[in-house]
């Protein structure tokens, strides 16, 4: 059994390690600052608790020792630390994160890694990488891949037609900062919350607009391949324009800290939330103009005995998944390993990635169980 840290307990961080622990392969310690968030998760064997700050850089690395890995489900804020430490203490390192500016100091890390470091490991980025890629290589020619990705809630009830279903310091952080995206043939920074369009799926309204950190480091891997790539969140009709007037005119994009204390005062959190993934890629195959699209909508899940979100299950689904991949083998043990390095038949073929093909709602007293993964209490 591998022995594996998990450095964040909040609700991504407890279902990783749930899943983890009911697989019967891994004994897993979480780790965070708070007691009450450690608290939240019953210790039972192969599964503990462990209360440190990752700021207290000794304690971390004490904490690593002996660790097969280290799964970062931390704020951006706090990720680039850990994936310091596991360099210098020698272990495989994964990470959550959206942040383009975290990602740059693993890839510089990962020049000098005797392990494997492997960032944004989660839905998006991350497994919408995957999918890309692999449409990707099905042309002869690509021109263009637009990826949309969205955490919705099923039964929007408010001007913004959302619900916390994530991290608001996380969804706050995408709506501010620069976007990456090919244009032309030319990598170019967009603007955040610009290029608003609206489209249908499944006879339901969305728009979808640029969110920074959706396209991992696709940028870079098909760079002079493709004429135009992009990523946009995608929301329901009339989201983007409620944010911008907080964000931009308002100018709370400089207050970030209010406008997340509004948020978690005023919108509700659900448990019954969608996420949607949506990717398009047009290109030459077999000398014709052709285009091949990806499109599914994940749903709660319920695992030894608890409710899980559709946006925890394919998070923590994906950065196990990715794990388990390394574990068996399929992944380079050491440097840098992009999502799209990832092949998609693997991923889905996997114990926990497999929870991507779970796609009809549940009831909420209807067990949905992750494929390979035993129910324990």
């Amino acid at each position: 059994m591998k022995r594996v840290l998990v450095v964040g307990a909040g609700q991504i961080g407890q279902m990783v390690a749930e899943l983890l622990v009911s697989s019967g392969d891994y004994v897993v310690t979480v780790a965070d600052h708070s007691s009450e968030a450690l608290a939240c998760i019953a210790s039972r064997r192969h599964l503990s608790t462990q209360r440190l700050s990752v700021t207290d850089r000794p304690a971390l690395v004490d904490a690593m020792q002996d660790q097969y890995a280290v799964l970062s489900a931390t704020p951006y804020s706090l990720t680039g630390e850990i994936a310091k430490t596991a360099h210098a203490v020698g272990i495989h390192y994964l990470d959550l994160t959206e942040d383009v500016a975290t990602t740059r100091l693993v890839k510089g890390l990962a020049a000098t890694s005797t392990h494997a470091l492997i960032p944004q490991c989660g839905l998006a980025p991350g497994f919408v990488s995957i999918v890309a890629h692999d449409l990707a290589r099905r042309f002869e020619q690509i021109d263009t891949l637009q990826l949309r990705v969205g955490a919705l809630p099923q039964y929007p009830s408010n001007a913004l037609g959302y619900n916390l279903t994530w991290s608001t310091e996380g969804v706050i952080n995408e709506y501010c900062r620069p976007c990456e995206a090919i244009a032309n043939g030319t990598r170019v920074e967009m603007p955040p919350l610009e290029e608003l369009e609206h489209f249908a799926l499944n006879g339901v309204q969305y728009e979808a607009f640029n969110t920074s950190g959706g396209l991992g480091s696709l940028c870079e891997t098909l760079g002079g391949s493709v004429r135009n790539l992009n990523y946009r969140t995608i929301r329901y009709p009339g989201h983007r324009d409620a944010m911008k007037l907080l964000l931009q005119d308002l100018r709370l994009s400089e207050r970030p800290g209010i406008l997340a204390e509004v948020l978690e005062h005023a919108i509700p959190a659900t448990s019954q939330d969608v996420v949607v993934i949506f990717v398009t890629a047009i290109g030459l195959r077999a000398g014709r103009v052709w285009q091949e699209s990806f499109a599914h909508n994940l749903y709660p899940t319920v695992l030894a005995g608890k409710d899980w979100t559709a946006i925890q299950t394919t998070t923590a689904s994906a950065i196990c998944a990715v794990l388990d991949l390394l574990a068996n083998g399929k992944l380079p043990a050491q440097g840098l390993i992009r999502q799209e390095d990832i092949r998609l038949d693997d991923f889905l073929a996997n114990r926990f990635g497999r929870a991507y093909a779970s796609s009809p709602p549940v009831e909420r007293s209807v067990p949905l169980r992750v494929a390979g993964v035993r129910d324990v209490a």
